[in-house]
């Protein structure tokens, strides 16, 4: 099975910038794309940003220029640079990994518990 563990949530002030990791551990095969989901009280889960195992990155328009995603195949680490966040940013923010746990089988999504982002003055 696969872990995630998030780091880095918290409460910021507007024009700030957080740092969010997501480290995957356990056994499986493979990791491929990796991503940020965000969840605002009332609003249906959304995809912030993702980035595949080569390093394509996709972002949801509103973060474009202000977030940046990246990775570290290595440690199996997924990180959301947050700059310039604004109020509504706020949000519990969600890790996400296809992961193919042994050869052969199908690609599964995990996901990690969430962690909260506040931006407020």
């Amino acid at each position: 099975q696969v872990q995630l563990v998030e780091s880095g949530g918290g409460l910021v002030q507007p024009g700030g910038s957080l740092r969010l990791s997501c480290a995957a551990s356990g056994s499986f095969f493979m990791i491929y794309t990796m991503g940020w989901y965000r969840q605002a009280p009332g609003k249906q889960r959304e995809l912030v940003a993702d980035i595949t195992f080569s390093g394509a990155t996709n972002y949801e328009d509103s973060v474009k220029g202000r977030f940046a995603i990246s990775r570290d195949n290595d440690k199996n680490t997924v990180y959301l640079q947050m700059n310039s966040l604004k109020p509504e940013d706020t949000a519990v923010y969600y890790c996400i990994t296809n992961v193919r746990l042994r050869a052969g089988m199908i690609i599964s999504n995990y996901w990690g518990q969430g962690t909260q982002v506040t931006v407020s003055s």
